[in-house]
């Protein structure tokens, strides 16, 4: 509904400012950062005026004092002489302020800001004819100026496009679909024929190729990516008779011809329907076929994976009435799809609160237990809505703010806020349970966790008025009998709320400045001083808006000035070698690039006091081909570029899996030598599929991969279930995929790592266990992790003796050659009696997370650390106890992540902070890193088990790693690897857009690739109003202009885009209150599913809401919203006037049942947006001699499968 409300909002507003000028038209508007009851110049505030030319169109904004200098920073907005907004200003800084008058020339002062003499606009070139369509994009800045994105628009020709048929049969319930090549009369030997589909060519700066094929039916039928002139990567769609899409076919299957069955099950992605067109069984690459079960109202109940049909499981969810999950569980009475969803067929699975309740799992659950009853013996979660559930602790409220209450008799109160949320063990019956209080305007401020041993962590936050934390206290206890901990933590802000000062206390020591922020006048962090004056370091940008430079002034100096770490990322330049060996890798040529991907880094660093690093810095170099896939990195050794040290270069097949690698290393100061020489097997040429089945390594060289060519096996779910070459003989996984056992080597010395998970997948708890036997007998160690709200802990025990961290298996799985062990523990033996002499430090709190690092909990230290710009540790530095500076860690990785081999001050240890490295992800014994969702080999270059999100990036195999370009993305959770697109006023991240040319392919010619390090300056979020940049990272967050990454539950509202959050849970109804007259249907915005996507499940309560849902679906097909969208958007004014039209018959049908407020809204809503979108309609009647048949024709494209039902 807010592409509803902020127009209104503009009209039923009085305005309440004194007038700026008396000759332009302007809308102005001020958000105070402080408590005012009067207007106000002096109090902190964001101030912005939009000014008007004579036709209702924007012309300029203005940002009053919105630069860190406290300047104005405004925005040209200019038309061609057919009213097309064709160039896009960047905002530029002013040389002062006029407090929020008009600019005469607002580019002037361009050339002494940031941007230099560097172009700050971008073009699009439109095709001289109705429709404008875009031929050419060209970026800002100067070295883009002759790189455009190009567009073509054609159809097909014969023979270009393969024709495949999905025939349905009705079958168990359900519309099941068979492949089969085409041989109807519209089909030319199994192709299209000529002319039959709409052809879209898009060619990004580098020349790289993104071809759509589209029927008349707008359904995409082909993405086809151009390798070479010889080789494309092709992705069919295929759809069955009632348009449901039925097979997706990647690459690696369409290059053979028509797939067979065992084509289809190892490499495509199939999907059956039932009679509701309700998704009920899909097959994905890998795994085996999973099953939906839907009640009456279409929510998905009952759900079950290919190893969970082998134990006769379900996973259950039950809702409350509102459509809130309840609770989850597991179903462990089995039964087969089709029984299971008749059962349910007319039901409304819905559960009410109860103060009674049911036990189960040694907890009791505050709802009804109606449905399925005796069948659910395992509960999982369950969420409690509206009332604290009985047994919930008293807020603390240390900071003495009004809380909102659970007594409905107030008119303020929880009501639709979640409160509480249950989590059990999946291996035992505790529990996690997660409290959080409110204040009195809905703002979280207290959470209260109590963990699964007992103990807690309270986190309570003083809020500024404007929503940003001004204070902070987190205490956190283990379990009951230890000392607690407590976490002190303040900030301080600028006038536009950019942080500026981050404080930290831990316990009752003194008070650090962690982090002090200053930035440059387009609101880029320009430096930070960390630790006091421990290291000052400063970044520097391109014109795009990338990361180029940290510490870019000490690259020349030998000492590094007194820093630590310097860093020079290139794109379009190139300084090394193209190829160090055009014999041995033919057409793998280092070249410059525009579209994004890194073509060099170089880095110097200290990694051991006193010792300066050679004065040339270490370079990788890299290559790419037409896929934007990594296929080399060649390193340039400071004393011989020459030489091949720690270079890795890749071949791959279609889907993206790694074929071949090659990777060399110089071990104990020896020359380069080559340490892997991998061939990848993924089956027979006649029945390849993604799982690596085998690993041949023609070196033999246990250094880099083990190599063996053992066999690796796999469960149902595509999990590998062992890795001999590294002698992980089994690994065990729960229901979420995760390893939950994994034993390693052969007697007489084994290790087995058990690992405990709540049934969320966040990780509580490893115990690491080496049995050793002999001629004296067995003795052994175990090392036991608790992972406990970002507090990690380590109690270490054994039958005696000294103890490395690494027992000699693990080592062997790990890569013993790149770290040096972080510390050698004496470990009492056994007592005579057969007890534990227990260690009186352990269990030992080791350390816990801070925004710059880490607190070494044991050392009283705090822990800095630089890290590149794909979060890769590279140098750990601290002020110990004693006041003493230290580098407590150094790496430098491959760049597909390996540590390079013998770096010298690299460190592993079990338990250890030490161990966050690549992508600033833990480490394992196994050498494999955790990334939350699934575990990366980096050895390998490739996942572990399946891509839980794999049907967002369908033309790649489900065990990639960052779309093979691992030195531009990171996978941020092992879920998904993430870029940024600008449509309109939204701003979402999409696993498959990596470049411009995927942008526009995915979301059409107006959409905008936002690459790493892309910034938006602007007003935040509902909870923390202020002048902001934000900067967009490729792994899915978003940093504020202090670089600290801000809360992933809520959008970020700016001022004319909305940035979409991240979170799985914001489909929260809690929010369902903040709409225009109290309405109940949340609209385009709220909520929203993970990466951005508007949902539209909730079902209105009242008739003037559904208009909302249909207008808000035409505005996403015209890829527009809010304001822009509905005073300038020519597009959308068959879309608005068809919204004006249902709300109108609404408001006057007396017959319709509508209640009275419901007409006052109807007629509200309808008046006022047909008022606001009158004067594009009198300029578009105006000037469009075709006017009535554009805007019937861009209605018809708004429309298409547009209805009000709420399901999207």
């Amino acid at each position: 509904m807010k592409k509803i409300i902020i127009p209104i909002g503009m009209l039923i507003t009085q305005s309440v400012f004194a007038q700026l000028t008396s000759t332009e038209n302007y809308i102005q508007s001020k958000t105070y950062l402080e408590a005012v009851t009067t207007t106000s110049t002096t109090a902190r505030q964001i101030e912005t005026v939009q000014y008007f030319d004579g036709l209702g169109r924007p012309k300029q904004i203005v940002n009053v004092k919105a630069s860190p200098l406290g300047r104005d920073v405004a925005t040209k907005i200019e038309y061609d002489g057919f009213g097309r907004q064709t160039i896009d200003y960047l905002p530029v800084p002013q040389s002062g302020t006029q407090n929020g008058a008009i600019i005469p020339d607002p580019l002037a002062n361009a050339a002494n800001t940031p941007y230099g003499s560097e172009k700050i606009y971008s073009e699009k070139i439109l095709e001289s004819s109705p429709l404008s369509r875009i031929q050419q994009q060209i970026q800002v800045g100067n070295d883009w100026a002759a790189k455009p994105v190009k567009f073509q628009y054609e159809v097909n020709t014969i023979g270009e496009v393969k024709k495949f048929v999905a025939t349905t049969s009705w079958l168990n319930g359900e519309i099941q679909s068979q492949l089969n090549p085409a041989t109807d009369p519209d089909s030319e030997n199994g192709n299209y024929k000529a002319g039959q589909l709409y052809k879209n060519v898009v060619t990004d700066e580098d020349e790289n190729k993104t071809i759509e094929f589209k029927n008349g039916r707008g359904q995409t039928i082909l993405v086809r990516k151009v390798l070479s002139a010889t080789e494309n990567a092709d992705t069919y769609y295929v759809y069955n008779e009632y348009d449901q899409l039925a097979f997706v076919i990647p690459p690696l299957a369409s290059v053979s011809g028509f797939p067979d069955l065992s084509t289809l099950d190892k490499l495509c992605y199939q999907y059956h329907y039932d009679g509701r067109n309700r998704l009920v069984e899909k097959k994905l690459p890998g795994k085996g076929w999973e099953y939906m079960v839907y009640d009456k109202t279409d929510r998905l109940i009952l759900t079950q994976d290919a190893n969970l049909k082998l134990q006769n499981k379900w996973i259950i969810t039950k809702y409350d009435q509102l459509g809130r999950v309840a609770y989850t569980g597991f179903l462990t009475t089995g039964g087969g799809r089709v029984g299971r969803q008749n059962e349910i067929n007319n039901l409304v699975i819905a559960e009410e609160r109860s103060t009674t309740g049911f036990t189960r799992n040694g907890m009791t659950v505050y709802y009804t237990d109606t449905y399925f009853v005796g069948e659910v013996q395992t509960i999982l979660s369950v969420n409690y809505y509206d009332t604290y559930p009985q047994g919930s602790p008293a807020a603390n409220n240390q900071f003495s703010e009004a809380l909102l209450t659970d007594n409905m008799a107030q008119p303020r109160n929880t009501k639709g806020l979640p409160l509480a949320s249950y989590v059990k063990n999946i291996e035992d019956d505790n529990w996690t349970k997660t409290f959080t209080w409110y204040d009195t305007r809905g703002r979280a401020i207290e959470t209260h966790s109590i963990n699964h041993l007992g103990g807690y962590t309270r986190t309570e936050s003083k809020l500024h008025f404007a929503g940003v934390a001004q204070n902070t206290v987190t205490r956190h206890l283990r379990r009951v009998g230890e000392p607690e901990v407590t976490v002190k933590e303040r900030f301080n802000y600028d006038s536009q709320n950019r942080l500026l000062k981050h404080y930290h206390q831990v316990d009752y020591w003194p008070e650090q400045l962690l982090v002090e922020n200053s930035y440059n006048e387009l609101s880029q962090l320009k430096n930070k001083v960390v630790g006091g004056n421990l290291q000052s370091i400063d970044y520097a940008y391109n014109i795009r808006g990338w990361m180029t430079d940290i510490n870019p002034a000490q690259m020349s100096l030998p000492d590094l000035g007194g820093k630590l770490f310097t860093y020079k990322i290139k794109y379009n330049q190139k300084n090394g070698t193209t190829n160090p060996d055009q014999a041995q890798f033919p057409g793998k040529n280092v070249k410059p690039m525009y579209n994004g991907n890194i073509v060099e880094v170089d880095w110097r660093a200290v990694e051991s006091l006193g010792a300066n690093p050679p004065l040339e810095p270490k370079r990788y170099s890299y290559a790419y081909d037409g896929l934007n896939r990594l296929t080399a990195g060649y390193y340039q050794n400071p004393s011989n570029p020459w030489s091949k040290e720690h270079t890795e270069v890749m071949d791959y097949d279609l889907n993206g899996n790694i074929t071949k690698l090659y990777r060399t290393s110089a071990m104990n100061g020896t020359t380069a030598m080559v340490i892997d020489e991998l061939v990848y097997n993924y089956g027979p040429p006649t029945s390849l599929g993604n799982r690596l089945l085998d690993v041949k390594d023609n070196r033999n060289n246990k250094a880099g991969y083990e190599g063996g060519g053992n066999t690796i096996a796999y469960d149902p779910n595509g999990n590998m279930t062992d890795m001999l070459d590294k002698q992980i003989t089994s690994i065990g996984y729960n229901f979420l995929n995760l390893p939950r056992t994994l034993n390693i080597g052969y007697d007489p010395v084994t290790t087995q790592i058990k690992t405990n998970y709540r049934t969320d997948g966040v990780k509580l708890r490893k115990e690491n266990t080496t049995n050793s036997s002999g001629v004296a007998g067995v003795s052994w160690t175990k090392e036991i992790t608790d992972y406990l709200d970002g507090f990690q802990y380590l109690n270490k025990t054994s039958s005696g003796g000294a103890v490395e961290m690494l027992s000699r298996e693990t080592r062997f799985a790990l890569e013993q050659q790149a770290f040096s062990v972080a510390d050698r523990i004496v470990i009492p033996p056994v007592d005579g009696d057969g007890g534990i002499v227990k260690n009186p430090h352990n269990p030992e709190l080791q350390f816990f997370p801070t925004a710059e690092g880490f607190y070494d909990y044991q050392k009283k230290m705090y822990i800095y650390q630089y890290k590149d710009h794909l979060g890769n540790v590279r140098v750990s530095f601290g002020k110990n106890s004693s006041g003493a500076f230290e580098i407590t860690d150094a790496n430098d990785y491959y760049p597909f992540g390996m540590n390079h081999l013998k770096t010298g001050n690299a460190f592993f240890g079990v338990g250890s902070y030490k161990n966050h490295k690549y992508n600033g992800k833990e480490l394992q014994e196994t050498g494999m890193y955790d990334y939350g969702a699934r575990m990366y080999m980096a050895d390998l270059g490739r996942w572990s088990v399946v891509d839980p999100l794999a049907e967002t990036s369908r033309r790649w195999s489900p065990y990639t790693y960052a779309y093979n370009n691992s030195v531009r993305f990171i996978d941020p959770d092992g879920m998904q690897n993430k870029d940024w697109v600008e449509r309109g006023s939204q701003i979402f991240y999409d696993a498959s857009v990596k470049s411009q040319a995927d942008a526009t392919a995915a979301y059409g010619e107006n959409a905008k690739h936002l690459g790493e390090g892309s910034t938006v300056t602007s007003v935040t979020n509902g909870q923390a109003d202020g002048e902001f940049q934000y900067t967009l990272h490729n792994n899915g967050t978003v940093t504020d202009a202090g670089g600290n990454v801000i809360d992933n539950t809520q959008d970020i509202e700016v001022r004319d885009k909305t940035i979409f959050s991240n979170c799985s849970d914001c489909l929260n109804p809690g929010t369902l209150n903040k709409n225009l007259f109290g309405l109940t249907y949340p609209g385009g915005d709220n909520p929203k599913t993970y990466g951005g996507d508007w949902s539209y499940q909730y079902s209105p309560l009242l008739q003037s809401e559904y208009p909302a849902i249909g207008h808000d679906k035409r505005y996403d097909n015209l890829g527009t919203e809010g304001a822009m969208g509905l005073f300038t958007d020519t597009r959308a004014i068959g879309a608005d006037y068809k919204f004006v039209a249902q709300e109108l018959k609404i408001a006057l049908n007396p017959f319709n049942g509508a209640i009275s407020t419901d007409k006052k809204a109807a007629g509200m809503l309808g008046v006022g947006l047909g008022i606001a979108a009158a004067p594009k309609t009198i300029f578009k009647l105006a000037t469009d001699g075709n006017a009535f048949y554009n805007i019937y024709q861009d209605y018809k494209t708004s429309n298409k499968g547009v209805s009000n039902t709420p399901k999207k």
